[in-house]
């Protein structure tokens, strides 16, 4: 490996580190911010912990999260920031990809087109 190959390598390394560092920081502040307002929304009610209850459904598709938000609702805007986190990773393995697919590396180009798979149809499939 020469040396231009290491740098562009510890190039992409740096932008992928910055791209995970970004996409977890924006998550967490995006979910302190929608808890934050939840607190204040919904911080006087008393819990019942005997039921579970879940997430409506409006908020358990992007579409429905979105509309949440632009609506200023505090759960749309915690649910916002569980996606971004959820989307993080996804997007490493894009930027990978696209990086090894500059680079002609055939190999990796094949494993992170079969993670990205594997990620993908969990996500979109793997729900129960």
């Amino acid at each position: 490996m020469s040396s231009s190959d290491r740098r562009n390598d510890d190039g992409v390394e740096q932008m992928i580190g910055n791209l995970l560092r970004a996409g977890v920081l924006t998550a967490a502040a995006v979910t302190i911010v929608g808890g934050v307002f939840a607190l204040l929304q919904h911080g006087s009610r008393l819990a019942d912990y005997g039921t579970f209850q879940g997430e409506t459904a409006e908020f358990t598709s992007v579409g429905g999260i979105v509309r949440g938000v632009m609506g200023l609702d505090s759960r749309a805007l915690v649910q916002l920031g569980l996606v971004l986190l959820i989307a993080t990773p996804i997007l490493r393995v894009i930027f990978s990809l696209v990086a090894f697919l500059i680079q002609r590396d055939r190999l990796y180009v094949i494993i992170s087109s079969i993670v990205l798979a594997v990620l993908l149809f969990s996500l979109l499939f793997g729900g129960g």
